[in-house]
Order: structure tokens, then C-alpha cells, then sequence
């Protein structure tokens, strides 16, 4: 279980969250919200890759609030960024096998990549740069998280620069995962359908929570009244 204590961030004289508290538990959790409403940056500061101004942050009673990114991965945050990373001269069986912190076999690293809709010969031996696409790369990086299977595990905006087909997929990916999972998993997106099967949604607006809600078209309608035009463009678009 996470615990968000009072986070507050600012930058630039400009407050960017302003005292956030949520408990986040085993579940399928999303965070929506209009754009600059802090979502990204409070999945960052999860991560440990931004520091919060003030608050503290909880895990499973550990205060992980002065750690860094990687003490808080080794307590068991795994965080997948909007644009993967690539690793020039690492394979995915090599990348697997790191995730997974043992010394596992090829069979067992082309299970995870069977998982998420990728044919495991095509993709054990390939090296992890530009070839692949950002479909590849995210539906990689889900594995890579799988089979870390970690406390918690953070997807910032998984749907970006995505084609449909890839999107289609990773809806179903994400459906897996979130029935296998031991732990949390929290998605930040706009997306309809990856809304529609978190078992909570969580709105921010103007860098406070403004709604918790396990049903979508109430989450919508929250967001919608709390993020003016560019909000009800996006409702248009869903409903």
C-alpha cells in the first residue's frame, strides 16, 4: 500500500501540486485529469525522480519520502516512462533477465513476452534501440515490468505516441497484468478505455485531488467540471 501524505510541489514560484493525500492499495488505480494538472509530476515524485517541496510518501509503512529513484526500486517501485528507454547493445532476453533478478531461462523471458502479444522469437534476441517501434517498445517495457512484479508499478500516459492497433493491444496487456499482479498499478492517462477497466479513478485538477470514483462517466463528469474547454472537448470525444 502507498501512502501520499500532504505532497506538495512547486517550481518556479508556480504551485504544481498543493497538498495531495491518497492511499493507494492493491488495486488497478488511474489518474486523469486536464493536461498541467500535476499528474505526471505526482507520478514522478512516486518514482523518486522529483523531489516534493513538502508531504511525505509511505510504502508499506517504509518512508520512502528522502529516497532516490533507485533506493525506491529496490523497495519495490518500478516506473515505465510515456517514451521508453532504450538500452544500445542489450538484448530484451538480457533486459528480462535483469527485471526479473534472477538468472532465468529463454523459455521463461519469451512467457513474458508471450504475455504481451509479442512473438518471443522475433523479439528474445533483438537489441533494444531504434528498430523497434513504440508499440514494440511499450508492450517490451510492460514485460520488463511483469516480470519484475514489483509493489508498485507506475505507467506515465502508456497510450502516447501509439498507433491504434498498438493501443488496442495494450488494452488487453494491461488487463493481464492487472489480474496477475501481486501489487498496485497505477496508469496515468486520458484514455477512455483504460479508464474504463482501473477499479478507481482518481481526478486531479489544478494540482489537488478533486474526485476518487470507481465509476468512469462519473470521473468524466468530475474532470469535465473542473477542466473547462479542453476537458469537455475530450468528454465529446468519449461519451
Amino acid at each position: 500500500m502507498l501512502e501520499l501524505k500532504n505532497i506538495c510541489f512547486e517550481a518556479d514560484g508556480k504551485k504544481i501540486l498543493d497538498d495531495v493525500s491518497l492511499t493507494i492499495d492493491n488495486r488497478f488505480t488511474a489518474i486523469t485529469g486536464p493536461n498541467g494538472s500535476g499528474k505526471s509530476t505526482l507520478a514522478k515524485i512516486i518514482a523518486g525522480i522529483v523531489t516534493p517541496t513538502s508531504g511525505k510518501i509511505i510504502l508499506d509503512g517504509v518512508d520512502i519520502t528522502d529516497m532516490d529513484i533507485t533506493e525506491r526500486s529496490k523497495e519495490g517501485v518500478t516506473f515505465a516512462f510515456q517514451q521508453p528507454v532504450k538500452f544500445k547493445g542489450l538484448s530484451v532476453k538480457d533486459l528480462i533477465t535483469i527485471a526479473a533478478g534472477e538468472n532465468i531461462t529463454v523459455s521463461q523471458a519469451c512467457g513474458y513476452l508471450s504475455q504481451v502479444g509479442l512473438c518471443a522469437k522475433d523479439y528474445i534476441d533483438r537489441e533494444i534501440n531504434g528498430s523497434l517501434s513504440g508499440g514494440e517498445l511499450k508492450r517490451i517495457e510492460i514485460a520488463i515490468a511483469m516480470a519484475r512484479n514489483t509493489k508498485f508499478t507506475i505507467f506515465d500516459e502508456p497510450e502516447a505516441g501509439i498507433d491504434l492497433w498498438s493501443f488496442n493491444n495494450l488494452i488487453n496487456v494491461f488487463r493481464k497484468l492487472s489480474a496477475s499482479t501481486d501489487g498496485s498499478v497505477l496508469i496515468i492517462s486520458h484514455q477512455e478505455r483504460i479508464l474504463s477497466i482501473a477499479d478507481r479513478i482518481i481526478v486531479i485538477a489544478g494540482g489537488k485531488v478533486v474526485s476518487q470514483e470507481s465509476d468512469k462517466d462519473e470521473a468524466l463528469k468530475k474532470m469535465l467540471n473542473f477542466g473547462g474547454t479542453a476537458c469537455k472537448t475530450l468528454m465529446d470525444k468519449l461519451v
